[in-house]
């Protein structure tokens, strides 16, 4: 099944968002993949989404699923916030709680904070949590001397806190370290930003939510089959409330323009394939000439097909949806990934002929 469904691609790439909690659902993908005898030859994350992303790139195939099923089930609520949180109208004062206590295996109050905002701290530990416990679950799950043999190649989003600027770790280029991981996850002003090679970085969600740029200027150009993993949706209702527009607010700003990416590279992937059918109708000595030459060279062929998929809502969520680490909706969110993972691997559309001239071409799998 998995070598009908992606023949004639170079790679196939897996693009996951941040969003804390929500990420379950792009475990719930990656599942299905697996099953499907898919494996990506590339994995891009941010945030939550490069957690899952070294999971995967970090543990052979046969060991992945069950070391995101290990992380999602240590890093979840406390069996009392648990069960507060199953009760009627229990989901606030579980996040309260969790709030306060932090979460074992993945952060827990930072101390010094408690005197003040202006009270100085050391630059990696300006956070209202402390991100050691996140440290010690990634060293246990993750075996990154497997992570760098590349197989598959992993980058994950942080943005540089002294020049605002967005930058990729990328096992192609670097030696991977638990840094780099923990350095895209560093959502302030929760968690401390982490300083990699003398600079400090933030989460890369602040800057860039959704990766898919890191391929759009992969250099050289593949064609690719990828997957893009949204867990903020960038349609909604209009708010009638205060809760509604923080709920909102948070699927516009972490939906981070993806769609307006993706059609700004529809136009310059068709652009790229024009030159190119432009050059070959050239007479064969015009082509030849050095000016041609170089011309024509702003011309590419690659094909990329993006496969969105986007998290359905639960019931009853709101805008602290991206925190609800219940067991319950972790396991629904999953189960969502998984179940919009296998729809979009039955239908296949991009198996289908495409427009020669198309260089991007988008299939969108919405609940």
């Amino acid at each position: 099944m998995s070598a009908e469904l992606t023949a004639g691609f170079g790679q196939v790439v897996l693009v996951l968002q941040g969003g804390g909690a929500l990420g379950a659902y792009q475990a719930g993908v990656y599942q299905a993949l697996h099953e499907a005898g898919i494996e990506p030859d590339w994995v891009i994350g941010t945030s939550i989404g490069a957690i899952n992303a070294s999971l995967i790139a970090g543990n052979a195939p046969e060991d992945r699923v069950e070391r995101l099923r290990s992380f999602w089930q240590r890093i979840g609520y406390s069996q009392p916030a648990n069960l507060i949180a199953a009760c009627p109208g229990g989901g606030k004062m579980a996040r309260l709680l969790t709030m306060m206590q932090g979460l074992g295996a993945f952060f827990v109050p930072n101390s010094a904070v408690m005197f003040g905002d202006f009270w100085p701290l050391a630059a990696e530990e300006a956070g209202l949590y402390s991100t050691a416990p996140l440290r010690q679950t990634l060293a246990e799950l993750i075996d990154f001397d497997w992570l760098n043999r590349r197989r598959p190649r992993i980058s994950v989003g942080a943005a540089n806190v002294g020049t605002a600027q967005m930058h990729y770790f990328d096992s192609r280029e670097i030696t991977f370290r638990i840094e780099h991981v923990l350095a895209s996850g560093a959502l302030p002003p929760a968690f401390p930003p982490v300083r990699v090679d003398g600079e400090l970085y933030w989460d890369g969600g602040i800057l860039s939510n959704t990766p898919l740029e890191a391929i759009f200027d992969d250099n050289p150009r593949r064609d690719s089959l990828i997957f893009s993993v949204h867990v903020w949706n960038p349609d909604g209702a209009e708010p009638h409330s205060i809760a509604e527009v923080l709920n909102r607010q948070k699927d516009v700003q972490y939906a981070s323009r993806s769609r307006s990416h993706v059609a700004r590279q529809k136009q310059i992937h068709k652009l790229r394939h024009v030159i190119a059918e432009l050059a070959r109708r050239l007479p064969a000595a015009e082509r030849a000439s050095p000016e041609i030459r170089e011309l024509a060279g702003y011309g590419c062929l690659t094909r990329m097909h993006v496969v969105a998929l986007l998290a359905p809502s639960l019931p009853d969520e709101d805008y602290a949806k991206d925190l609800d680490f219940s067991a319950g909706s972790i396991s629904a969110r999953w189960d969502a990934g998984y179940a919009q993972a296998a729809h979009a691997l039955e239908a296949a559309p991009w198996t289908a002929q495409a427009d020669p001239l198309e260089g991007v071409v988008l299939h969108r799998f919405a609940a």
